[in-house]
């Protein structure tokens, strides 16, 4: 397996397909997923020429299942990682949901200081942060992420089978047309990681503050966020993360779920091409 081993000896799996001289875009997946949430939009854009990159993250999916470092700060620098093994220049650089916040700590730390990034996107994005805090009065109360590290400990297969069937992608909704192949796939990727690797992340995910890593991105930076996102309220997320950001464009999508480069992906493709081409 294509492996890189970061600097604290975390084997790091990674997927690299395409021309070596085109432009690259590095994917960042979501908690508590792999590098595989992405193979929708891989194939897309392998389709329009472009190389693309996606790793998983440690502790999650293939990656070395250590104990330590489940927190934004190692994310990123085990992106770097990745980006750096590879020589990534003039990439775009795309987050879903912790992946965003990873896209987020990676650029502003990593990318933008290195000369490696051309622009970012951040997808349903946990950033500048999830939990309800004195500068952010909007966020969740601490007891809903209490709530997931409980149902984790408790019965992880069940707590993640209900996410992917309910909140996730808005199967929960009436009218819904719920893709079973979907939530299996969730499921599977769920399960593939490891589980101190998740109970850690939920702390990393929700209580980051990173305000100061988005207005440390002076690249172009798309947004986009569904207004039924039922995991990372839009409100405190998306909205906030385009204020904060020097050079954001923000697009809102009516009715989206948080999953939606899933079950919208014809959409969000079309509208990922014409930003990175843009």
């Amino acid at each position: 397996m294509p492996i890189v081993t970061t600097t604290d000896g975390v084997d790091t799996f990674f997927k690299d397909w395409g021309p070596k001289d085109a432009q690259p875009i590095m994917f960042h997946h979501g908690w508590p997923l792999s590098s595989d949430d992405w193979d929708g939009q891989m194939l897309f854009f392998l389709a329009q020429g472009y190389r693309v990159v996606a790793h998983d993250r440690r502790g999650h999916g293939r990656s070395a299942q250590v104990d330590f470092g489940h927190d934004m700060d190692h994310y990123a620098a085990d992106a770097a990682a990745v980006a750096e093994h590879l020589d990534l220049r003039s990439a775009v650089h795309i987050g879903h949901s912790t992946g965003g916040g990873e896209v987020a700590r990676y650029v502003a730390q990593h990318g933008i200081p290195q000369g490696r990034v051309a622009k970012a996107v951040l997808v349903s994005a946990v950033p500048p942060i999830m939990l309800k805090t004195e500068r952010y009065p909007g966020g969740l109360e601490i007891e809903v992420f209490d709530g997931f590290r409980k149902a984790l400990a408790g019965n992880r297969a069940e707590f993640f089978r209900a996410v992917a069937s309910g909140p996730f992608y808005g199967f929960n909704r009436d009218g819904a047309e719920v893709k079973q192949a979907v939530i299996d796939n969730w499921w599977r990727q769920g399960m593939m990681g490891s589980a101190q690797a998740h109970y850690d992340g939920i702390k990393a995910f929700s209580e980051t503050d990173q305000t100061e890593d988005l207005k440390a991105i002076t690249v172009p930076t798309l947004v986009l966020h569904g207004d039924d996102d039922q995991v990372v309220p839009y409100q405190n997320a998306g909205v906030l993360s385009a204020d904060i950001l020097p050079d954001a464009t923000l697009k809102l999508y009516q009715g989206f779920s948080h999953g939606m480069l899933t079950v919208n992906a014809d959409i969000l493709n079309a509208d990922l091409l014409a930003f990175v081409r843009g």
